[in-house]
């Protein structure tokens, strides 16, 4: 799935700025599929609003100093619905695979015992309970099972997380922490604070000593150097 553009973003912006920006858009991104994604046939919307949970998730953590506990918390909901999501598309992924799997060894299963019939007039019914696949029908018929009542199952678990969601306003909550944020100058973390920190106190120290050192060599030179009116009379 394509990401929507973001538009009017300038390389000249404060951080703050263009994260809210982005996320703004990434927020409508992951609920404009929420009527398709509803929907247990809809594996598409499914799986593209996965994809859109993930890149809400990453950009709250990449700008966590920017939002505080917000991007955190956000982070971790994004994280819990991209989870089960995905649990959910691993299904959708396997179920055909493995009925097409059985598929391909039953038609093989049929041209062997076709073939072991022969000329006869109808086809016993022992050649095909000896067919070379019927221990692994037994095996795939029940993963097709289990993954088919397990999909039905998360799929239970997304809805009721997607209701929860909605039910304690989590798309207005993340809106209003977004333009609560102070414009004026966008957060810092404070390991960045404490390294601004150290290095200006370093760079003082070091300007000290240079001054210093070079206030001393003054003092050691001789006086006819450094004296201009005692130069001014030697020849």
């Amino acid at each position: 799935m394509k990401a929507r553009k973001v538009r009017k973003l300038d390389p000249e912006m404060p951080l703050a700025d263009a994260a809210e920006r982005i996320l703004r858009v990434r927020i409508d991104e992951l609920y404009s599929f929420a009527p398709r994604a509803l929907d247990p046939r809809k594996q598409r919307a499914l799986h593209d609003m996965r994809i859109a949970a993930k890149r809400l998730r990453y950009l709250l953590e990449l700008t966590a100093p920017c939002f505080g506990t917000y991007a955190a918390t956000g982070a971790k909901r994004a994280k819990q619905l991209q989870d089960l999501l995905g649990e959910i598309h691993d299904c959708d992924v396997m179920l055909p695979r493995a009925r097409d799997h059985v598929a391909a060894l039953r038609a093989a299963d049929a041209v062997e015992v076709r073939r072991q019939a022969g000329a006869a007039e109808d086809l016993d019914p022992s050649l095909a309970a000896r067919a070379p696949h019927r221990r692994a029908y037994r095996g795939l018929e029940t993963l097709i099972v289990h993954l088919q009542a397990r999909r039905e199952l998360l799929f239970t678990r997304f809805l009721e997380r997607w209701n929860a969601l909605q039910r304690e306003g989590v798309r207005a909550r993340r809106e209003h922490a977004l333009s609560e944020r102070s414009p004026a100058r966008p957060a810092r973390a404070p390991v960045l604070d404490r390294e601004a920190g150290r290095l200006h106190a370093v760079e003082t120290r070091g300007e000290r000593r240079l001054r210093d050192a070079v206030a001393g060599r003054a003092r050691d030179l001789p006086r006819r150097v450094t004296d201009p009116v005692a130069s001014d009379g030697d020849p």
